[in-house]
């Protein structure tokens, strides 16, 4: 489980290649960050890196991805990665096949190796590395983005520990229209509440939030840039 403080947890959109990034997120005290498979350059390659370099720092990072892909949710986790982000979720269906992806039987179908850094490379005992495995299992967060479901709302979100209101491709979605924005998201809300889940968001100002993902590296580097251009030059 992550570290929260005072009932929230603050995470980060990683989207460049640089572990430094990582040991900066580490020291500024963040709860975790989000590897962005999405909307990024980022390689698988790098991903696991990053996802690699976090986790014996101790800093929880998931990935996000776009679709499923059962071989890559496996290694990213087997890198380390404390969860998977779906992007896109509309239906139960897509909730159940990453499920399962993400657990070993008999909660789902996740291939087994213990040739990878969370069992030591062989050296924890396969009972001992699935008890584990099973008292802390990887996070599902279910990013809903759409104006619609395919099933309703509280059916897609029973299954899930977060739902993430992605609110830039929803407001797109909703034709830039604001007060069709704040219904839908009330609606996330109310739905996440309703299954017992965690509400997350991408900058969402909402107190209901608990997974807040406020920004990603990119966009405060070029905070960080902009404003030291804006700095007289010094003699």
């Amino acid at each position: 489980m992550m570290r929260r403080r005072n009932g929230k947890r603050r995470g980060l959109f990683v989207k460049l290649a640089a572990t430094e990034v990582i040991d900066i997120a580490a020291r500024s005290g963040l709860d975790f960050v989000v590897i962005d498979l999405e909307h990024s350059q980022l390689s698988e390659a790098d991903a696991l890196a990053l996802t690699r370099h976090a986790a014996p720092i101790g800093l929880p990072a998931l990935a996000r991805v776009p679709e499923l892909d059962r071989g890559l949710v496996n290694r990213l986790l087997e890198a380390g990665a404390r969860g998977i982000q779906l992007s896109t979720v509309r239906s139960v269906a897509q909730v159940e096949a990453l499920r399962t992806s993400m657990r070993y039987a008999p909660a789902g179908h996740r291939s087994v190796s213990l040739a990878h850094p969370g069992a030591g490379y062989g050296e924890v005992p396969l009972a001992d590395y699935l008890a584990a495995e099973e008292l802390n299992p990887p996070e599902l967060v279910a990013q809903i983005e759409t104006a619609e479901t395919d099933d309703p709302l509280p059916d897609v979100l029973a299954g899930v520990d977060v739902a993430f209101v992605g609110t830039t491709d929803l407001l797109v979605e909703v034709g830039m229209d604001d007060a069709r924005l704040r219904a839908r998201v009330e609606a996330i809300a109310s739905a996440a509440e309703a299954a017992g889940v965690e509400l997350g968001g991408f900058a969402l100002d909402d107190a209901r939030v608990t997974y807040d993902v406020s920004g990603s590296d990119v966009a405060l580097l070029r905070a960080a840039v902009a404003e030291h251009a804006r700095e007289p030059a010094r003699a």
